[in-house]
């Protein structure tokens, strides 16, 4: 049977680890965001203004084709980072520091829409959350050079943009989870909760453990 579990998350919040261990436990594929293809990025973070549209287009595209991509697994997939996101916090917030214009903007919204259209939502939505010190304190840990300088603010607005998407998501089943001080990885008290808390929303769909 078909289903897809979207992990979302601000940075830093475990998306990856997330995907990693369910991978391990289930035995289903991982779908990650390709960020490193993206050609604009280097230019976007030397003139944000000058290529916001451009990079946002790129990862509205690259998106769009992951989700196909999806679309035609069979079984189980679980994806790092949706679509979703791209449009509503990331290209959101670039829109409302006025790195993208009200013309370039409509454009992508309007593109936005027509790939809702031409996608199908995920099955189960899992949305990782925690505090502003957990985020940058693993930020600065995993020390990747275009992160390492993103001001307090835009983490803050990030935030606030997840915050208000989550609370307003209704095309799939929606577990968060609180990862401050979860650790599934090495606690079994917490794997065994998260599992749990999966299972119960995909029954019949995420198999038997492999591990």
């Amino acid at each position: 049977m078909k289903r897809t579990i979207a992990i979302a998350g601000n940075m830093g919040s475990g998306k990856s680890t997330l995907v990693d261990f369910l991978c391990r436990t289930y035995g289903i594929a991982p779908f990650y965001e390709p960020n490193d293809d993206n050609p604009y990025l280097e230019d976007f973070y030397r003139d944000m203004r000058r290529w916001a549209y451009q990079s946002q287009l790129y990862f509205l595209s690259s998106k769009f084709r992951l989700h196909q991509e999806l679309d035609r697994q069979p079984g189980v997939v679980a994806l790092d980072r949706t679509i979703f996101e791209d449009a509503e916090i990331f290209a959101t917030a670039l829109h409302q520091m006025r790195k993208i214009s009200k013309r370039d903007w409509e454009t992508y919204r309007a593109l936005y829409a027509a790939i809702l259209d031409a996608i199908r939502p995920p099955d189960l939505m899992i949305y990782l959350r925690c505090s502003m010190r957990t985020l940058r304190r693993r930020i600065r840990l995993r020390g990747r050079a275009m992160e390492r300088d993103v001001p307090l603010s835009y983490l803050k607005r990030l935030e606030r943009l997840y915050d208000e998407w989550i609370d307003g998501y209704t095309m799939s089943d929606v577990l968060v989870l609180e990862t401050d001080d979860l650790d599934y990885v090495h606690d079994l008290v917490h794997r065994l909760d998260v599992m749990q808390r999966i299972e119960d929303l995909l029954p019949e769909e995420i198999g038997r453990p492999t591990c």
